[in-house]
């Protein structure tokens, strides 16, 4: 692990140059440019939270940070997922002529995801706002519940780029596993309010998804603190897929260009 953390601080420019070209990049040709940043997540939480007000009897507290906030957490670790599978091989000119931990074209990602959902929560806080949300202490547990979500999405990417090398099927059978979790994460409902209690309360558990969506609710908009028990079980595998994770890639990093 001493390797790991030398790494990232080895690796910061790096990442950090990485990163804001990849923002430019997405811009580059928009009239718009860094605007559609916002506009983007603030379209797509209107259509959806139009959709479900009108179509939905759920009749849940501050509908629409219920529903954005689901979309935000929701679309960090799909997007990361997604792209984990084919990182290695999607920069193959990179990997194959310089030496570069692949670990830290995982980082690259997180950091320019975590960008775009750090502007995705401030316009929860706004809409907290215009809800007029009561502030609670219990909303700094948002904090954990939010490293803990990384560092199980870390851990979890860093095992499926390394496999997502050898297997190339991989990518094929991801997308159908992250649809089955979508559908059961409670994305844009009370799983509690729409499936049998104690289904409900055992997707809520087993799914960590579904348990970080529903805790950062719990924590930001209804005052509730999360399920510590379940809380810190996650954790615990978040660390310990990170950790397995960082020694198989620094292991096999040196085989992955013979294989691609």
């Amino acid at each position: 692990m001493n390797r790991f953390f030398s790494d990232i601080k080895k690796y910061a420019s790096y990442i950090r140059y990485a990163t804001k070209s990849d923002l430019q990049a997405e811009v580059a040709n928009s009239y718009l440019n860094w605007l559609w940043w916002i506009l983007e997540p603030l379209c797509f939480m209107g259509i959806y939270a139009f959709i479900f007000s009108m179509f939905s009897s759920s009749k849940v507290a501050y509908l629409t940070a219920f529903i954005f906030l689901g979309i935000t957490i929701w679309e960090f670790f799909n997007k990361l997922l997604t792209v984990s599978v084919n990182l290695v091989r999607s920069n193959k000119p990179i990997v194959s002529k310089i030496y570069l931990p692949k670990y830290v074209l995982l980082l690259e990602k997180m950091l320019l995801n975590g960008f775009k959902t750090a502007i995705n929560f401030a316009i929860v806080i706004l809409l907290m706002v215009i809800y007029r949300v009561p502030l609670t202490l219990q909303m700094l547990w948002a904090l954990p519940v939010l490293l803990s979500f990384i560092i199980f999405t870390f851990g979890i990417c860093t095992i499926f780029l390394h496999f997502g090398v050898y297997v190339e099927d991989l990518n094929n059978a991801t997308k159908i596993g992250l649809r089955l979790v979508f559908y059961t994460a409670g994305v844009f409902y009370n799983l509690s309010d729409k499936v049998a209690s104690s289904v409900g309360y055992w997707l809520l558990r087993l799914n960590p998804i579904a348990m970080y969506i529903n805790d950062m609710r719990n924590t930001l908009l209804y005052g509730e603190a999360p399920n510590f028990l379940w809380l810190g079980l996650w954790t615990a595998v978040g660390i310990v897929l990170s950790i397995g994770g960082i020694l198989m890639v620094q292991k096999n990093e040196n085989n992955y260009v013979k294989v691609l």
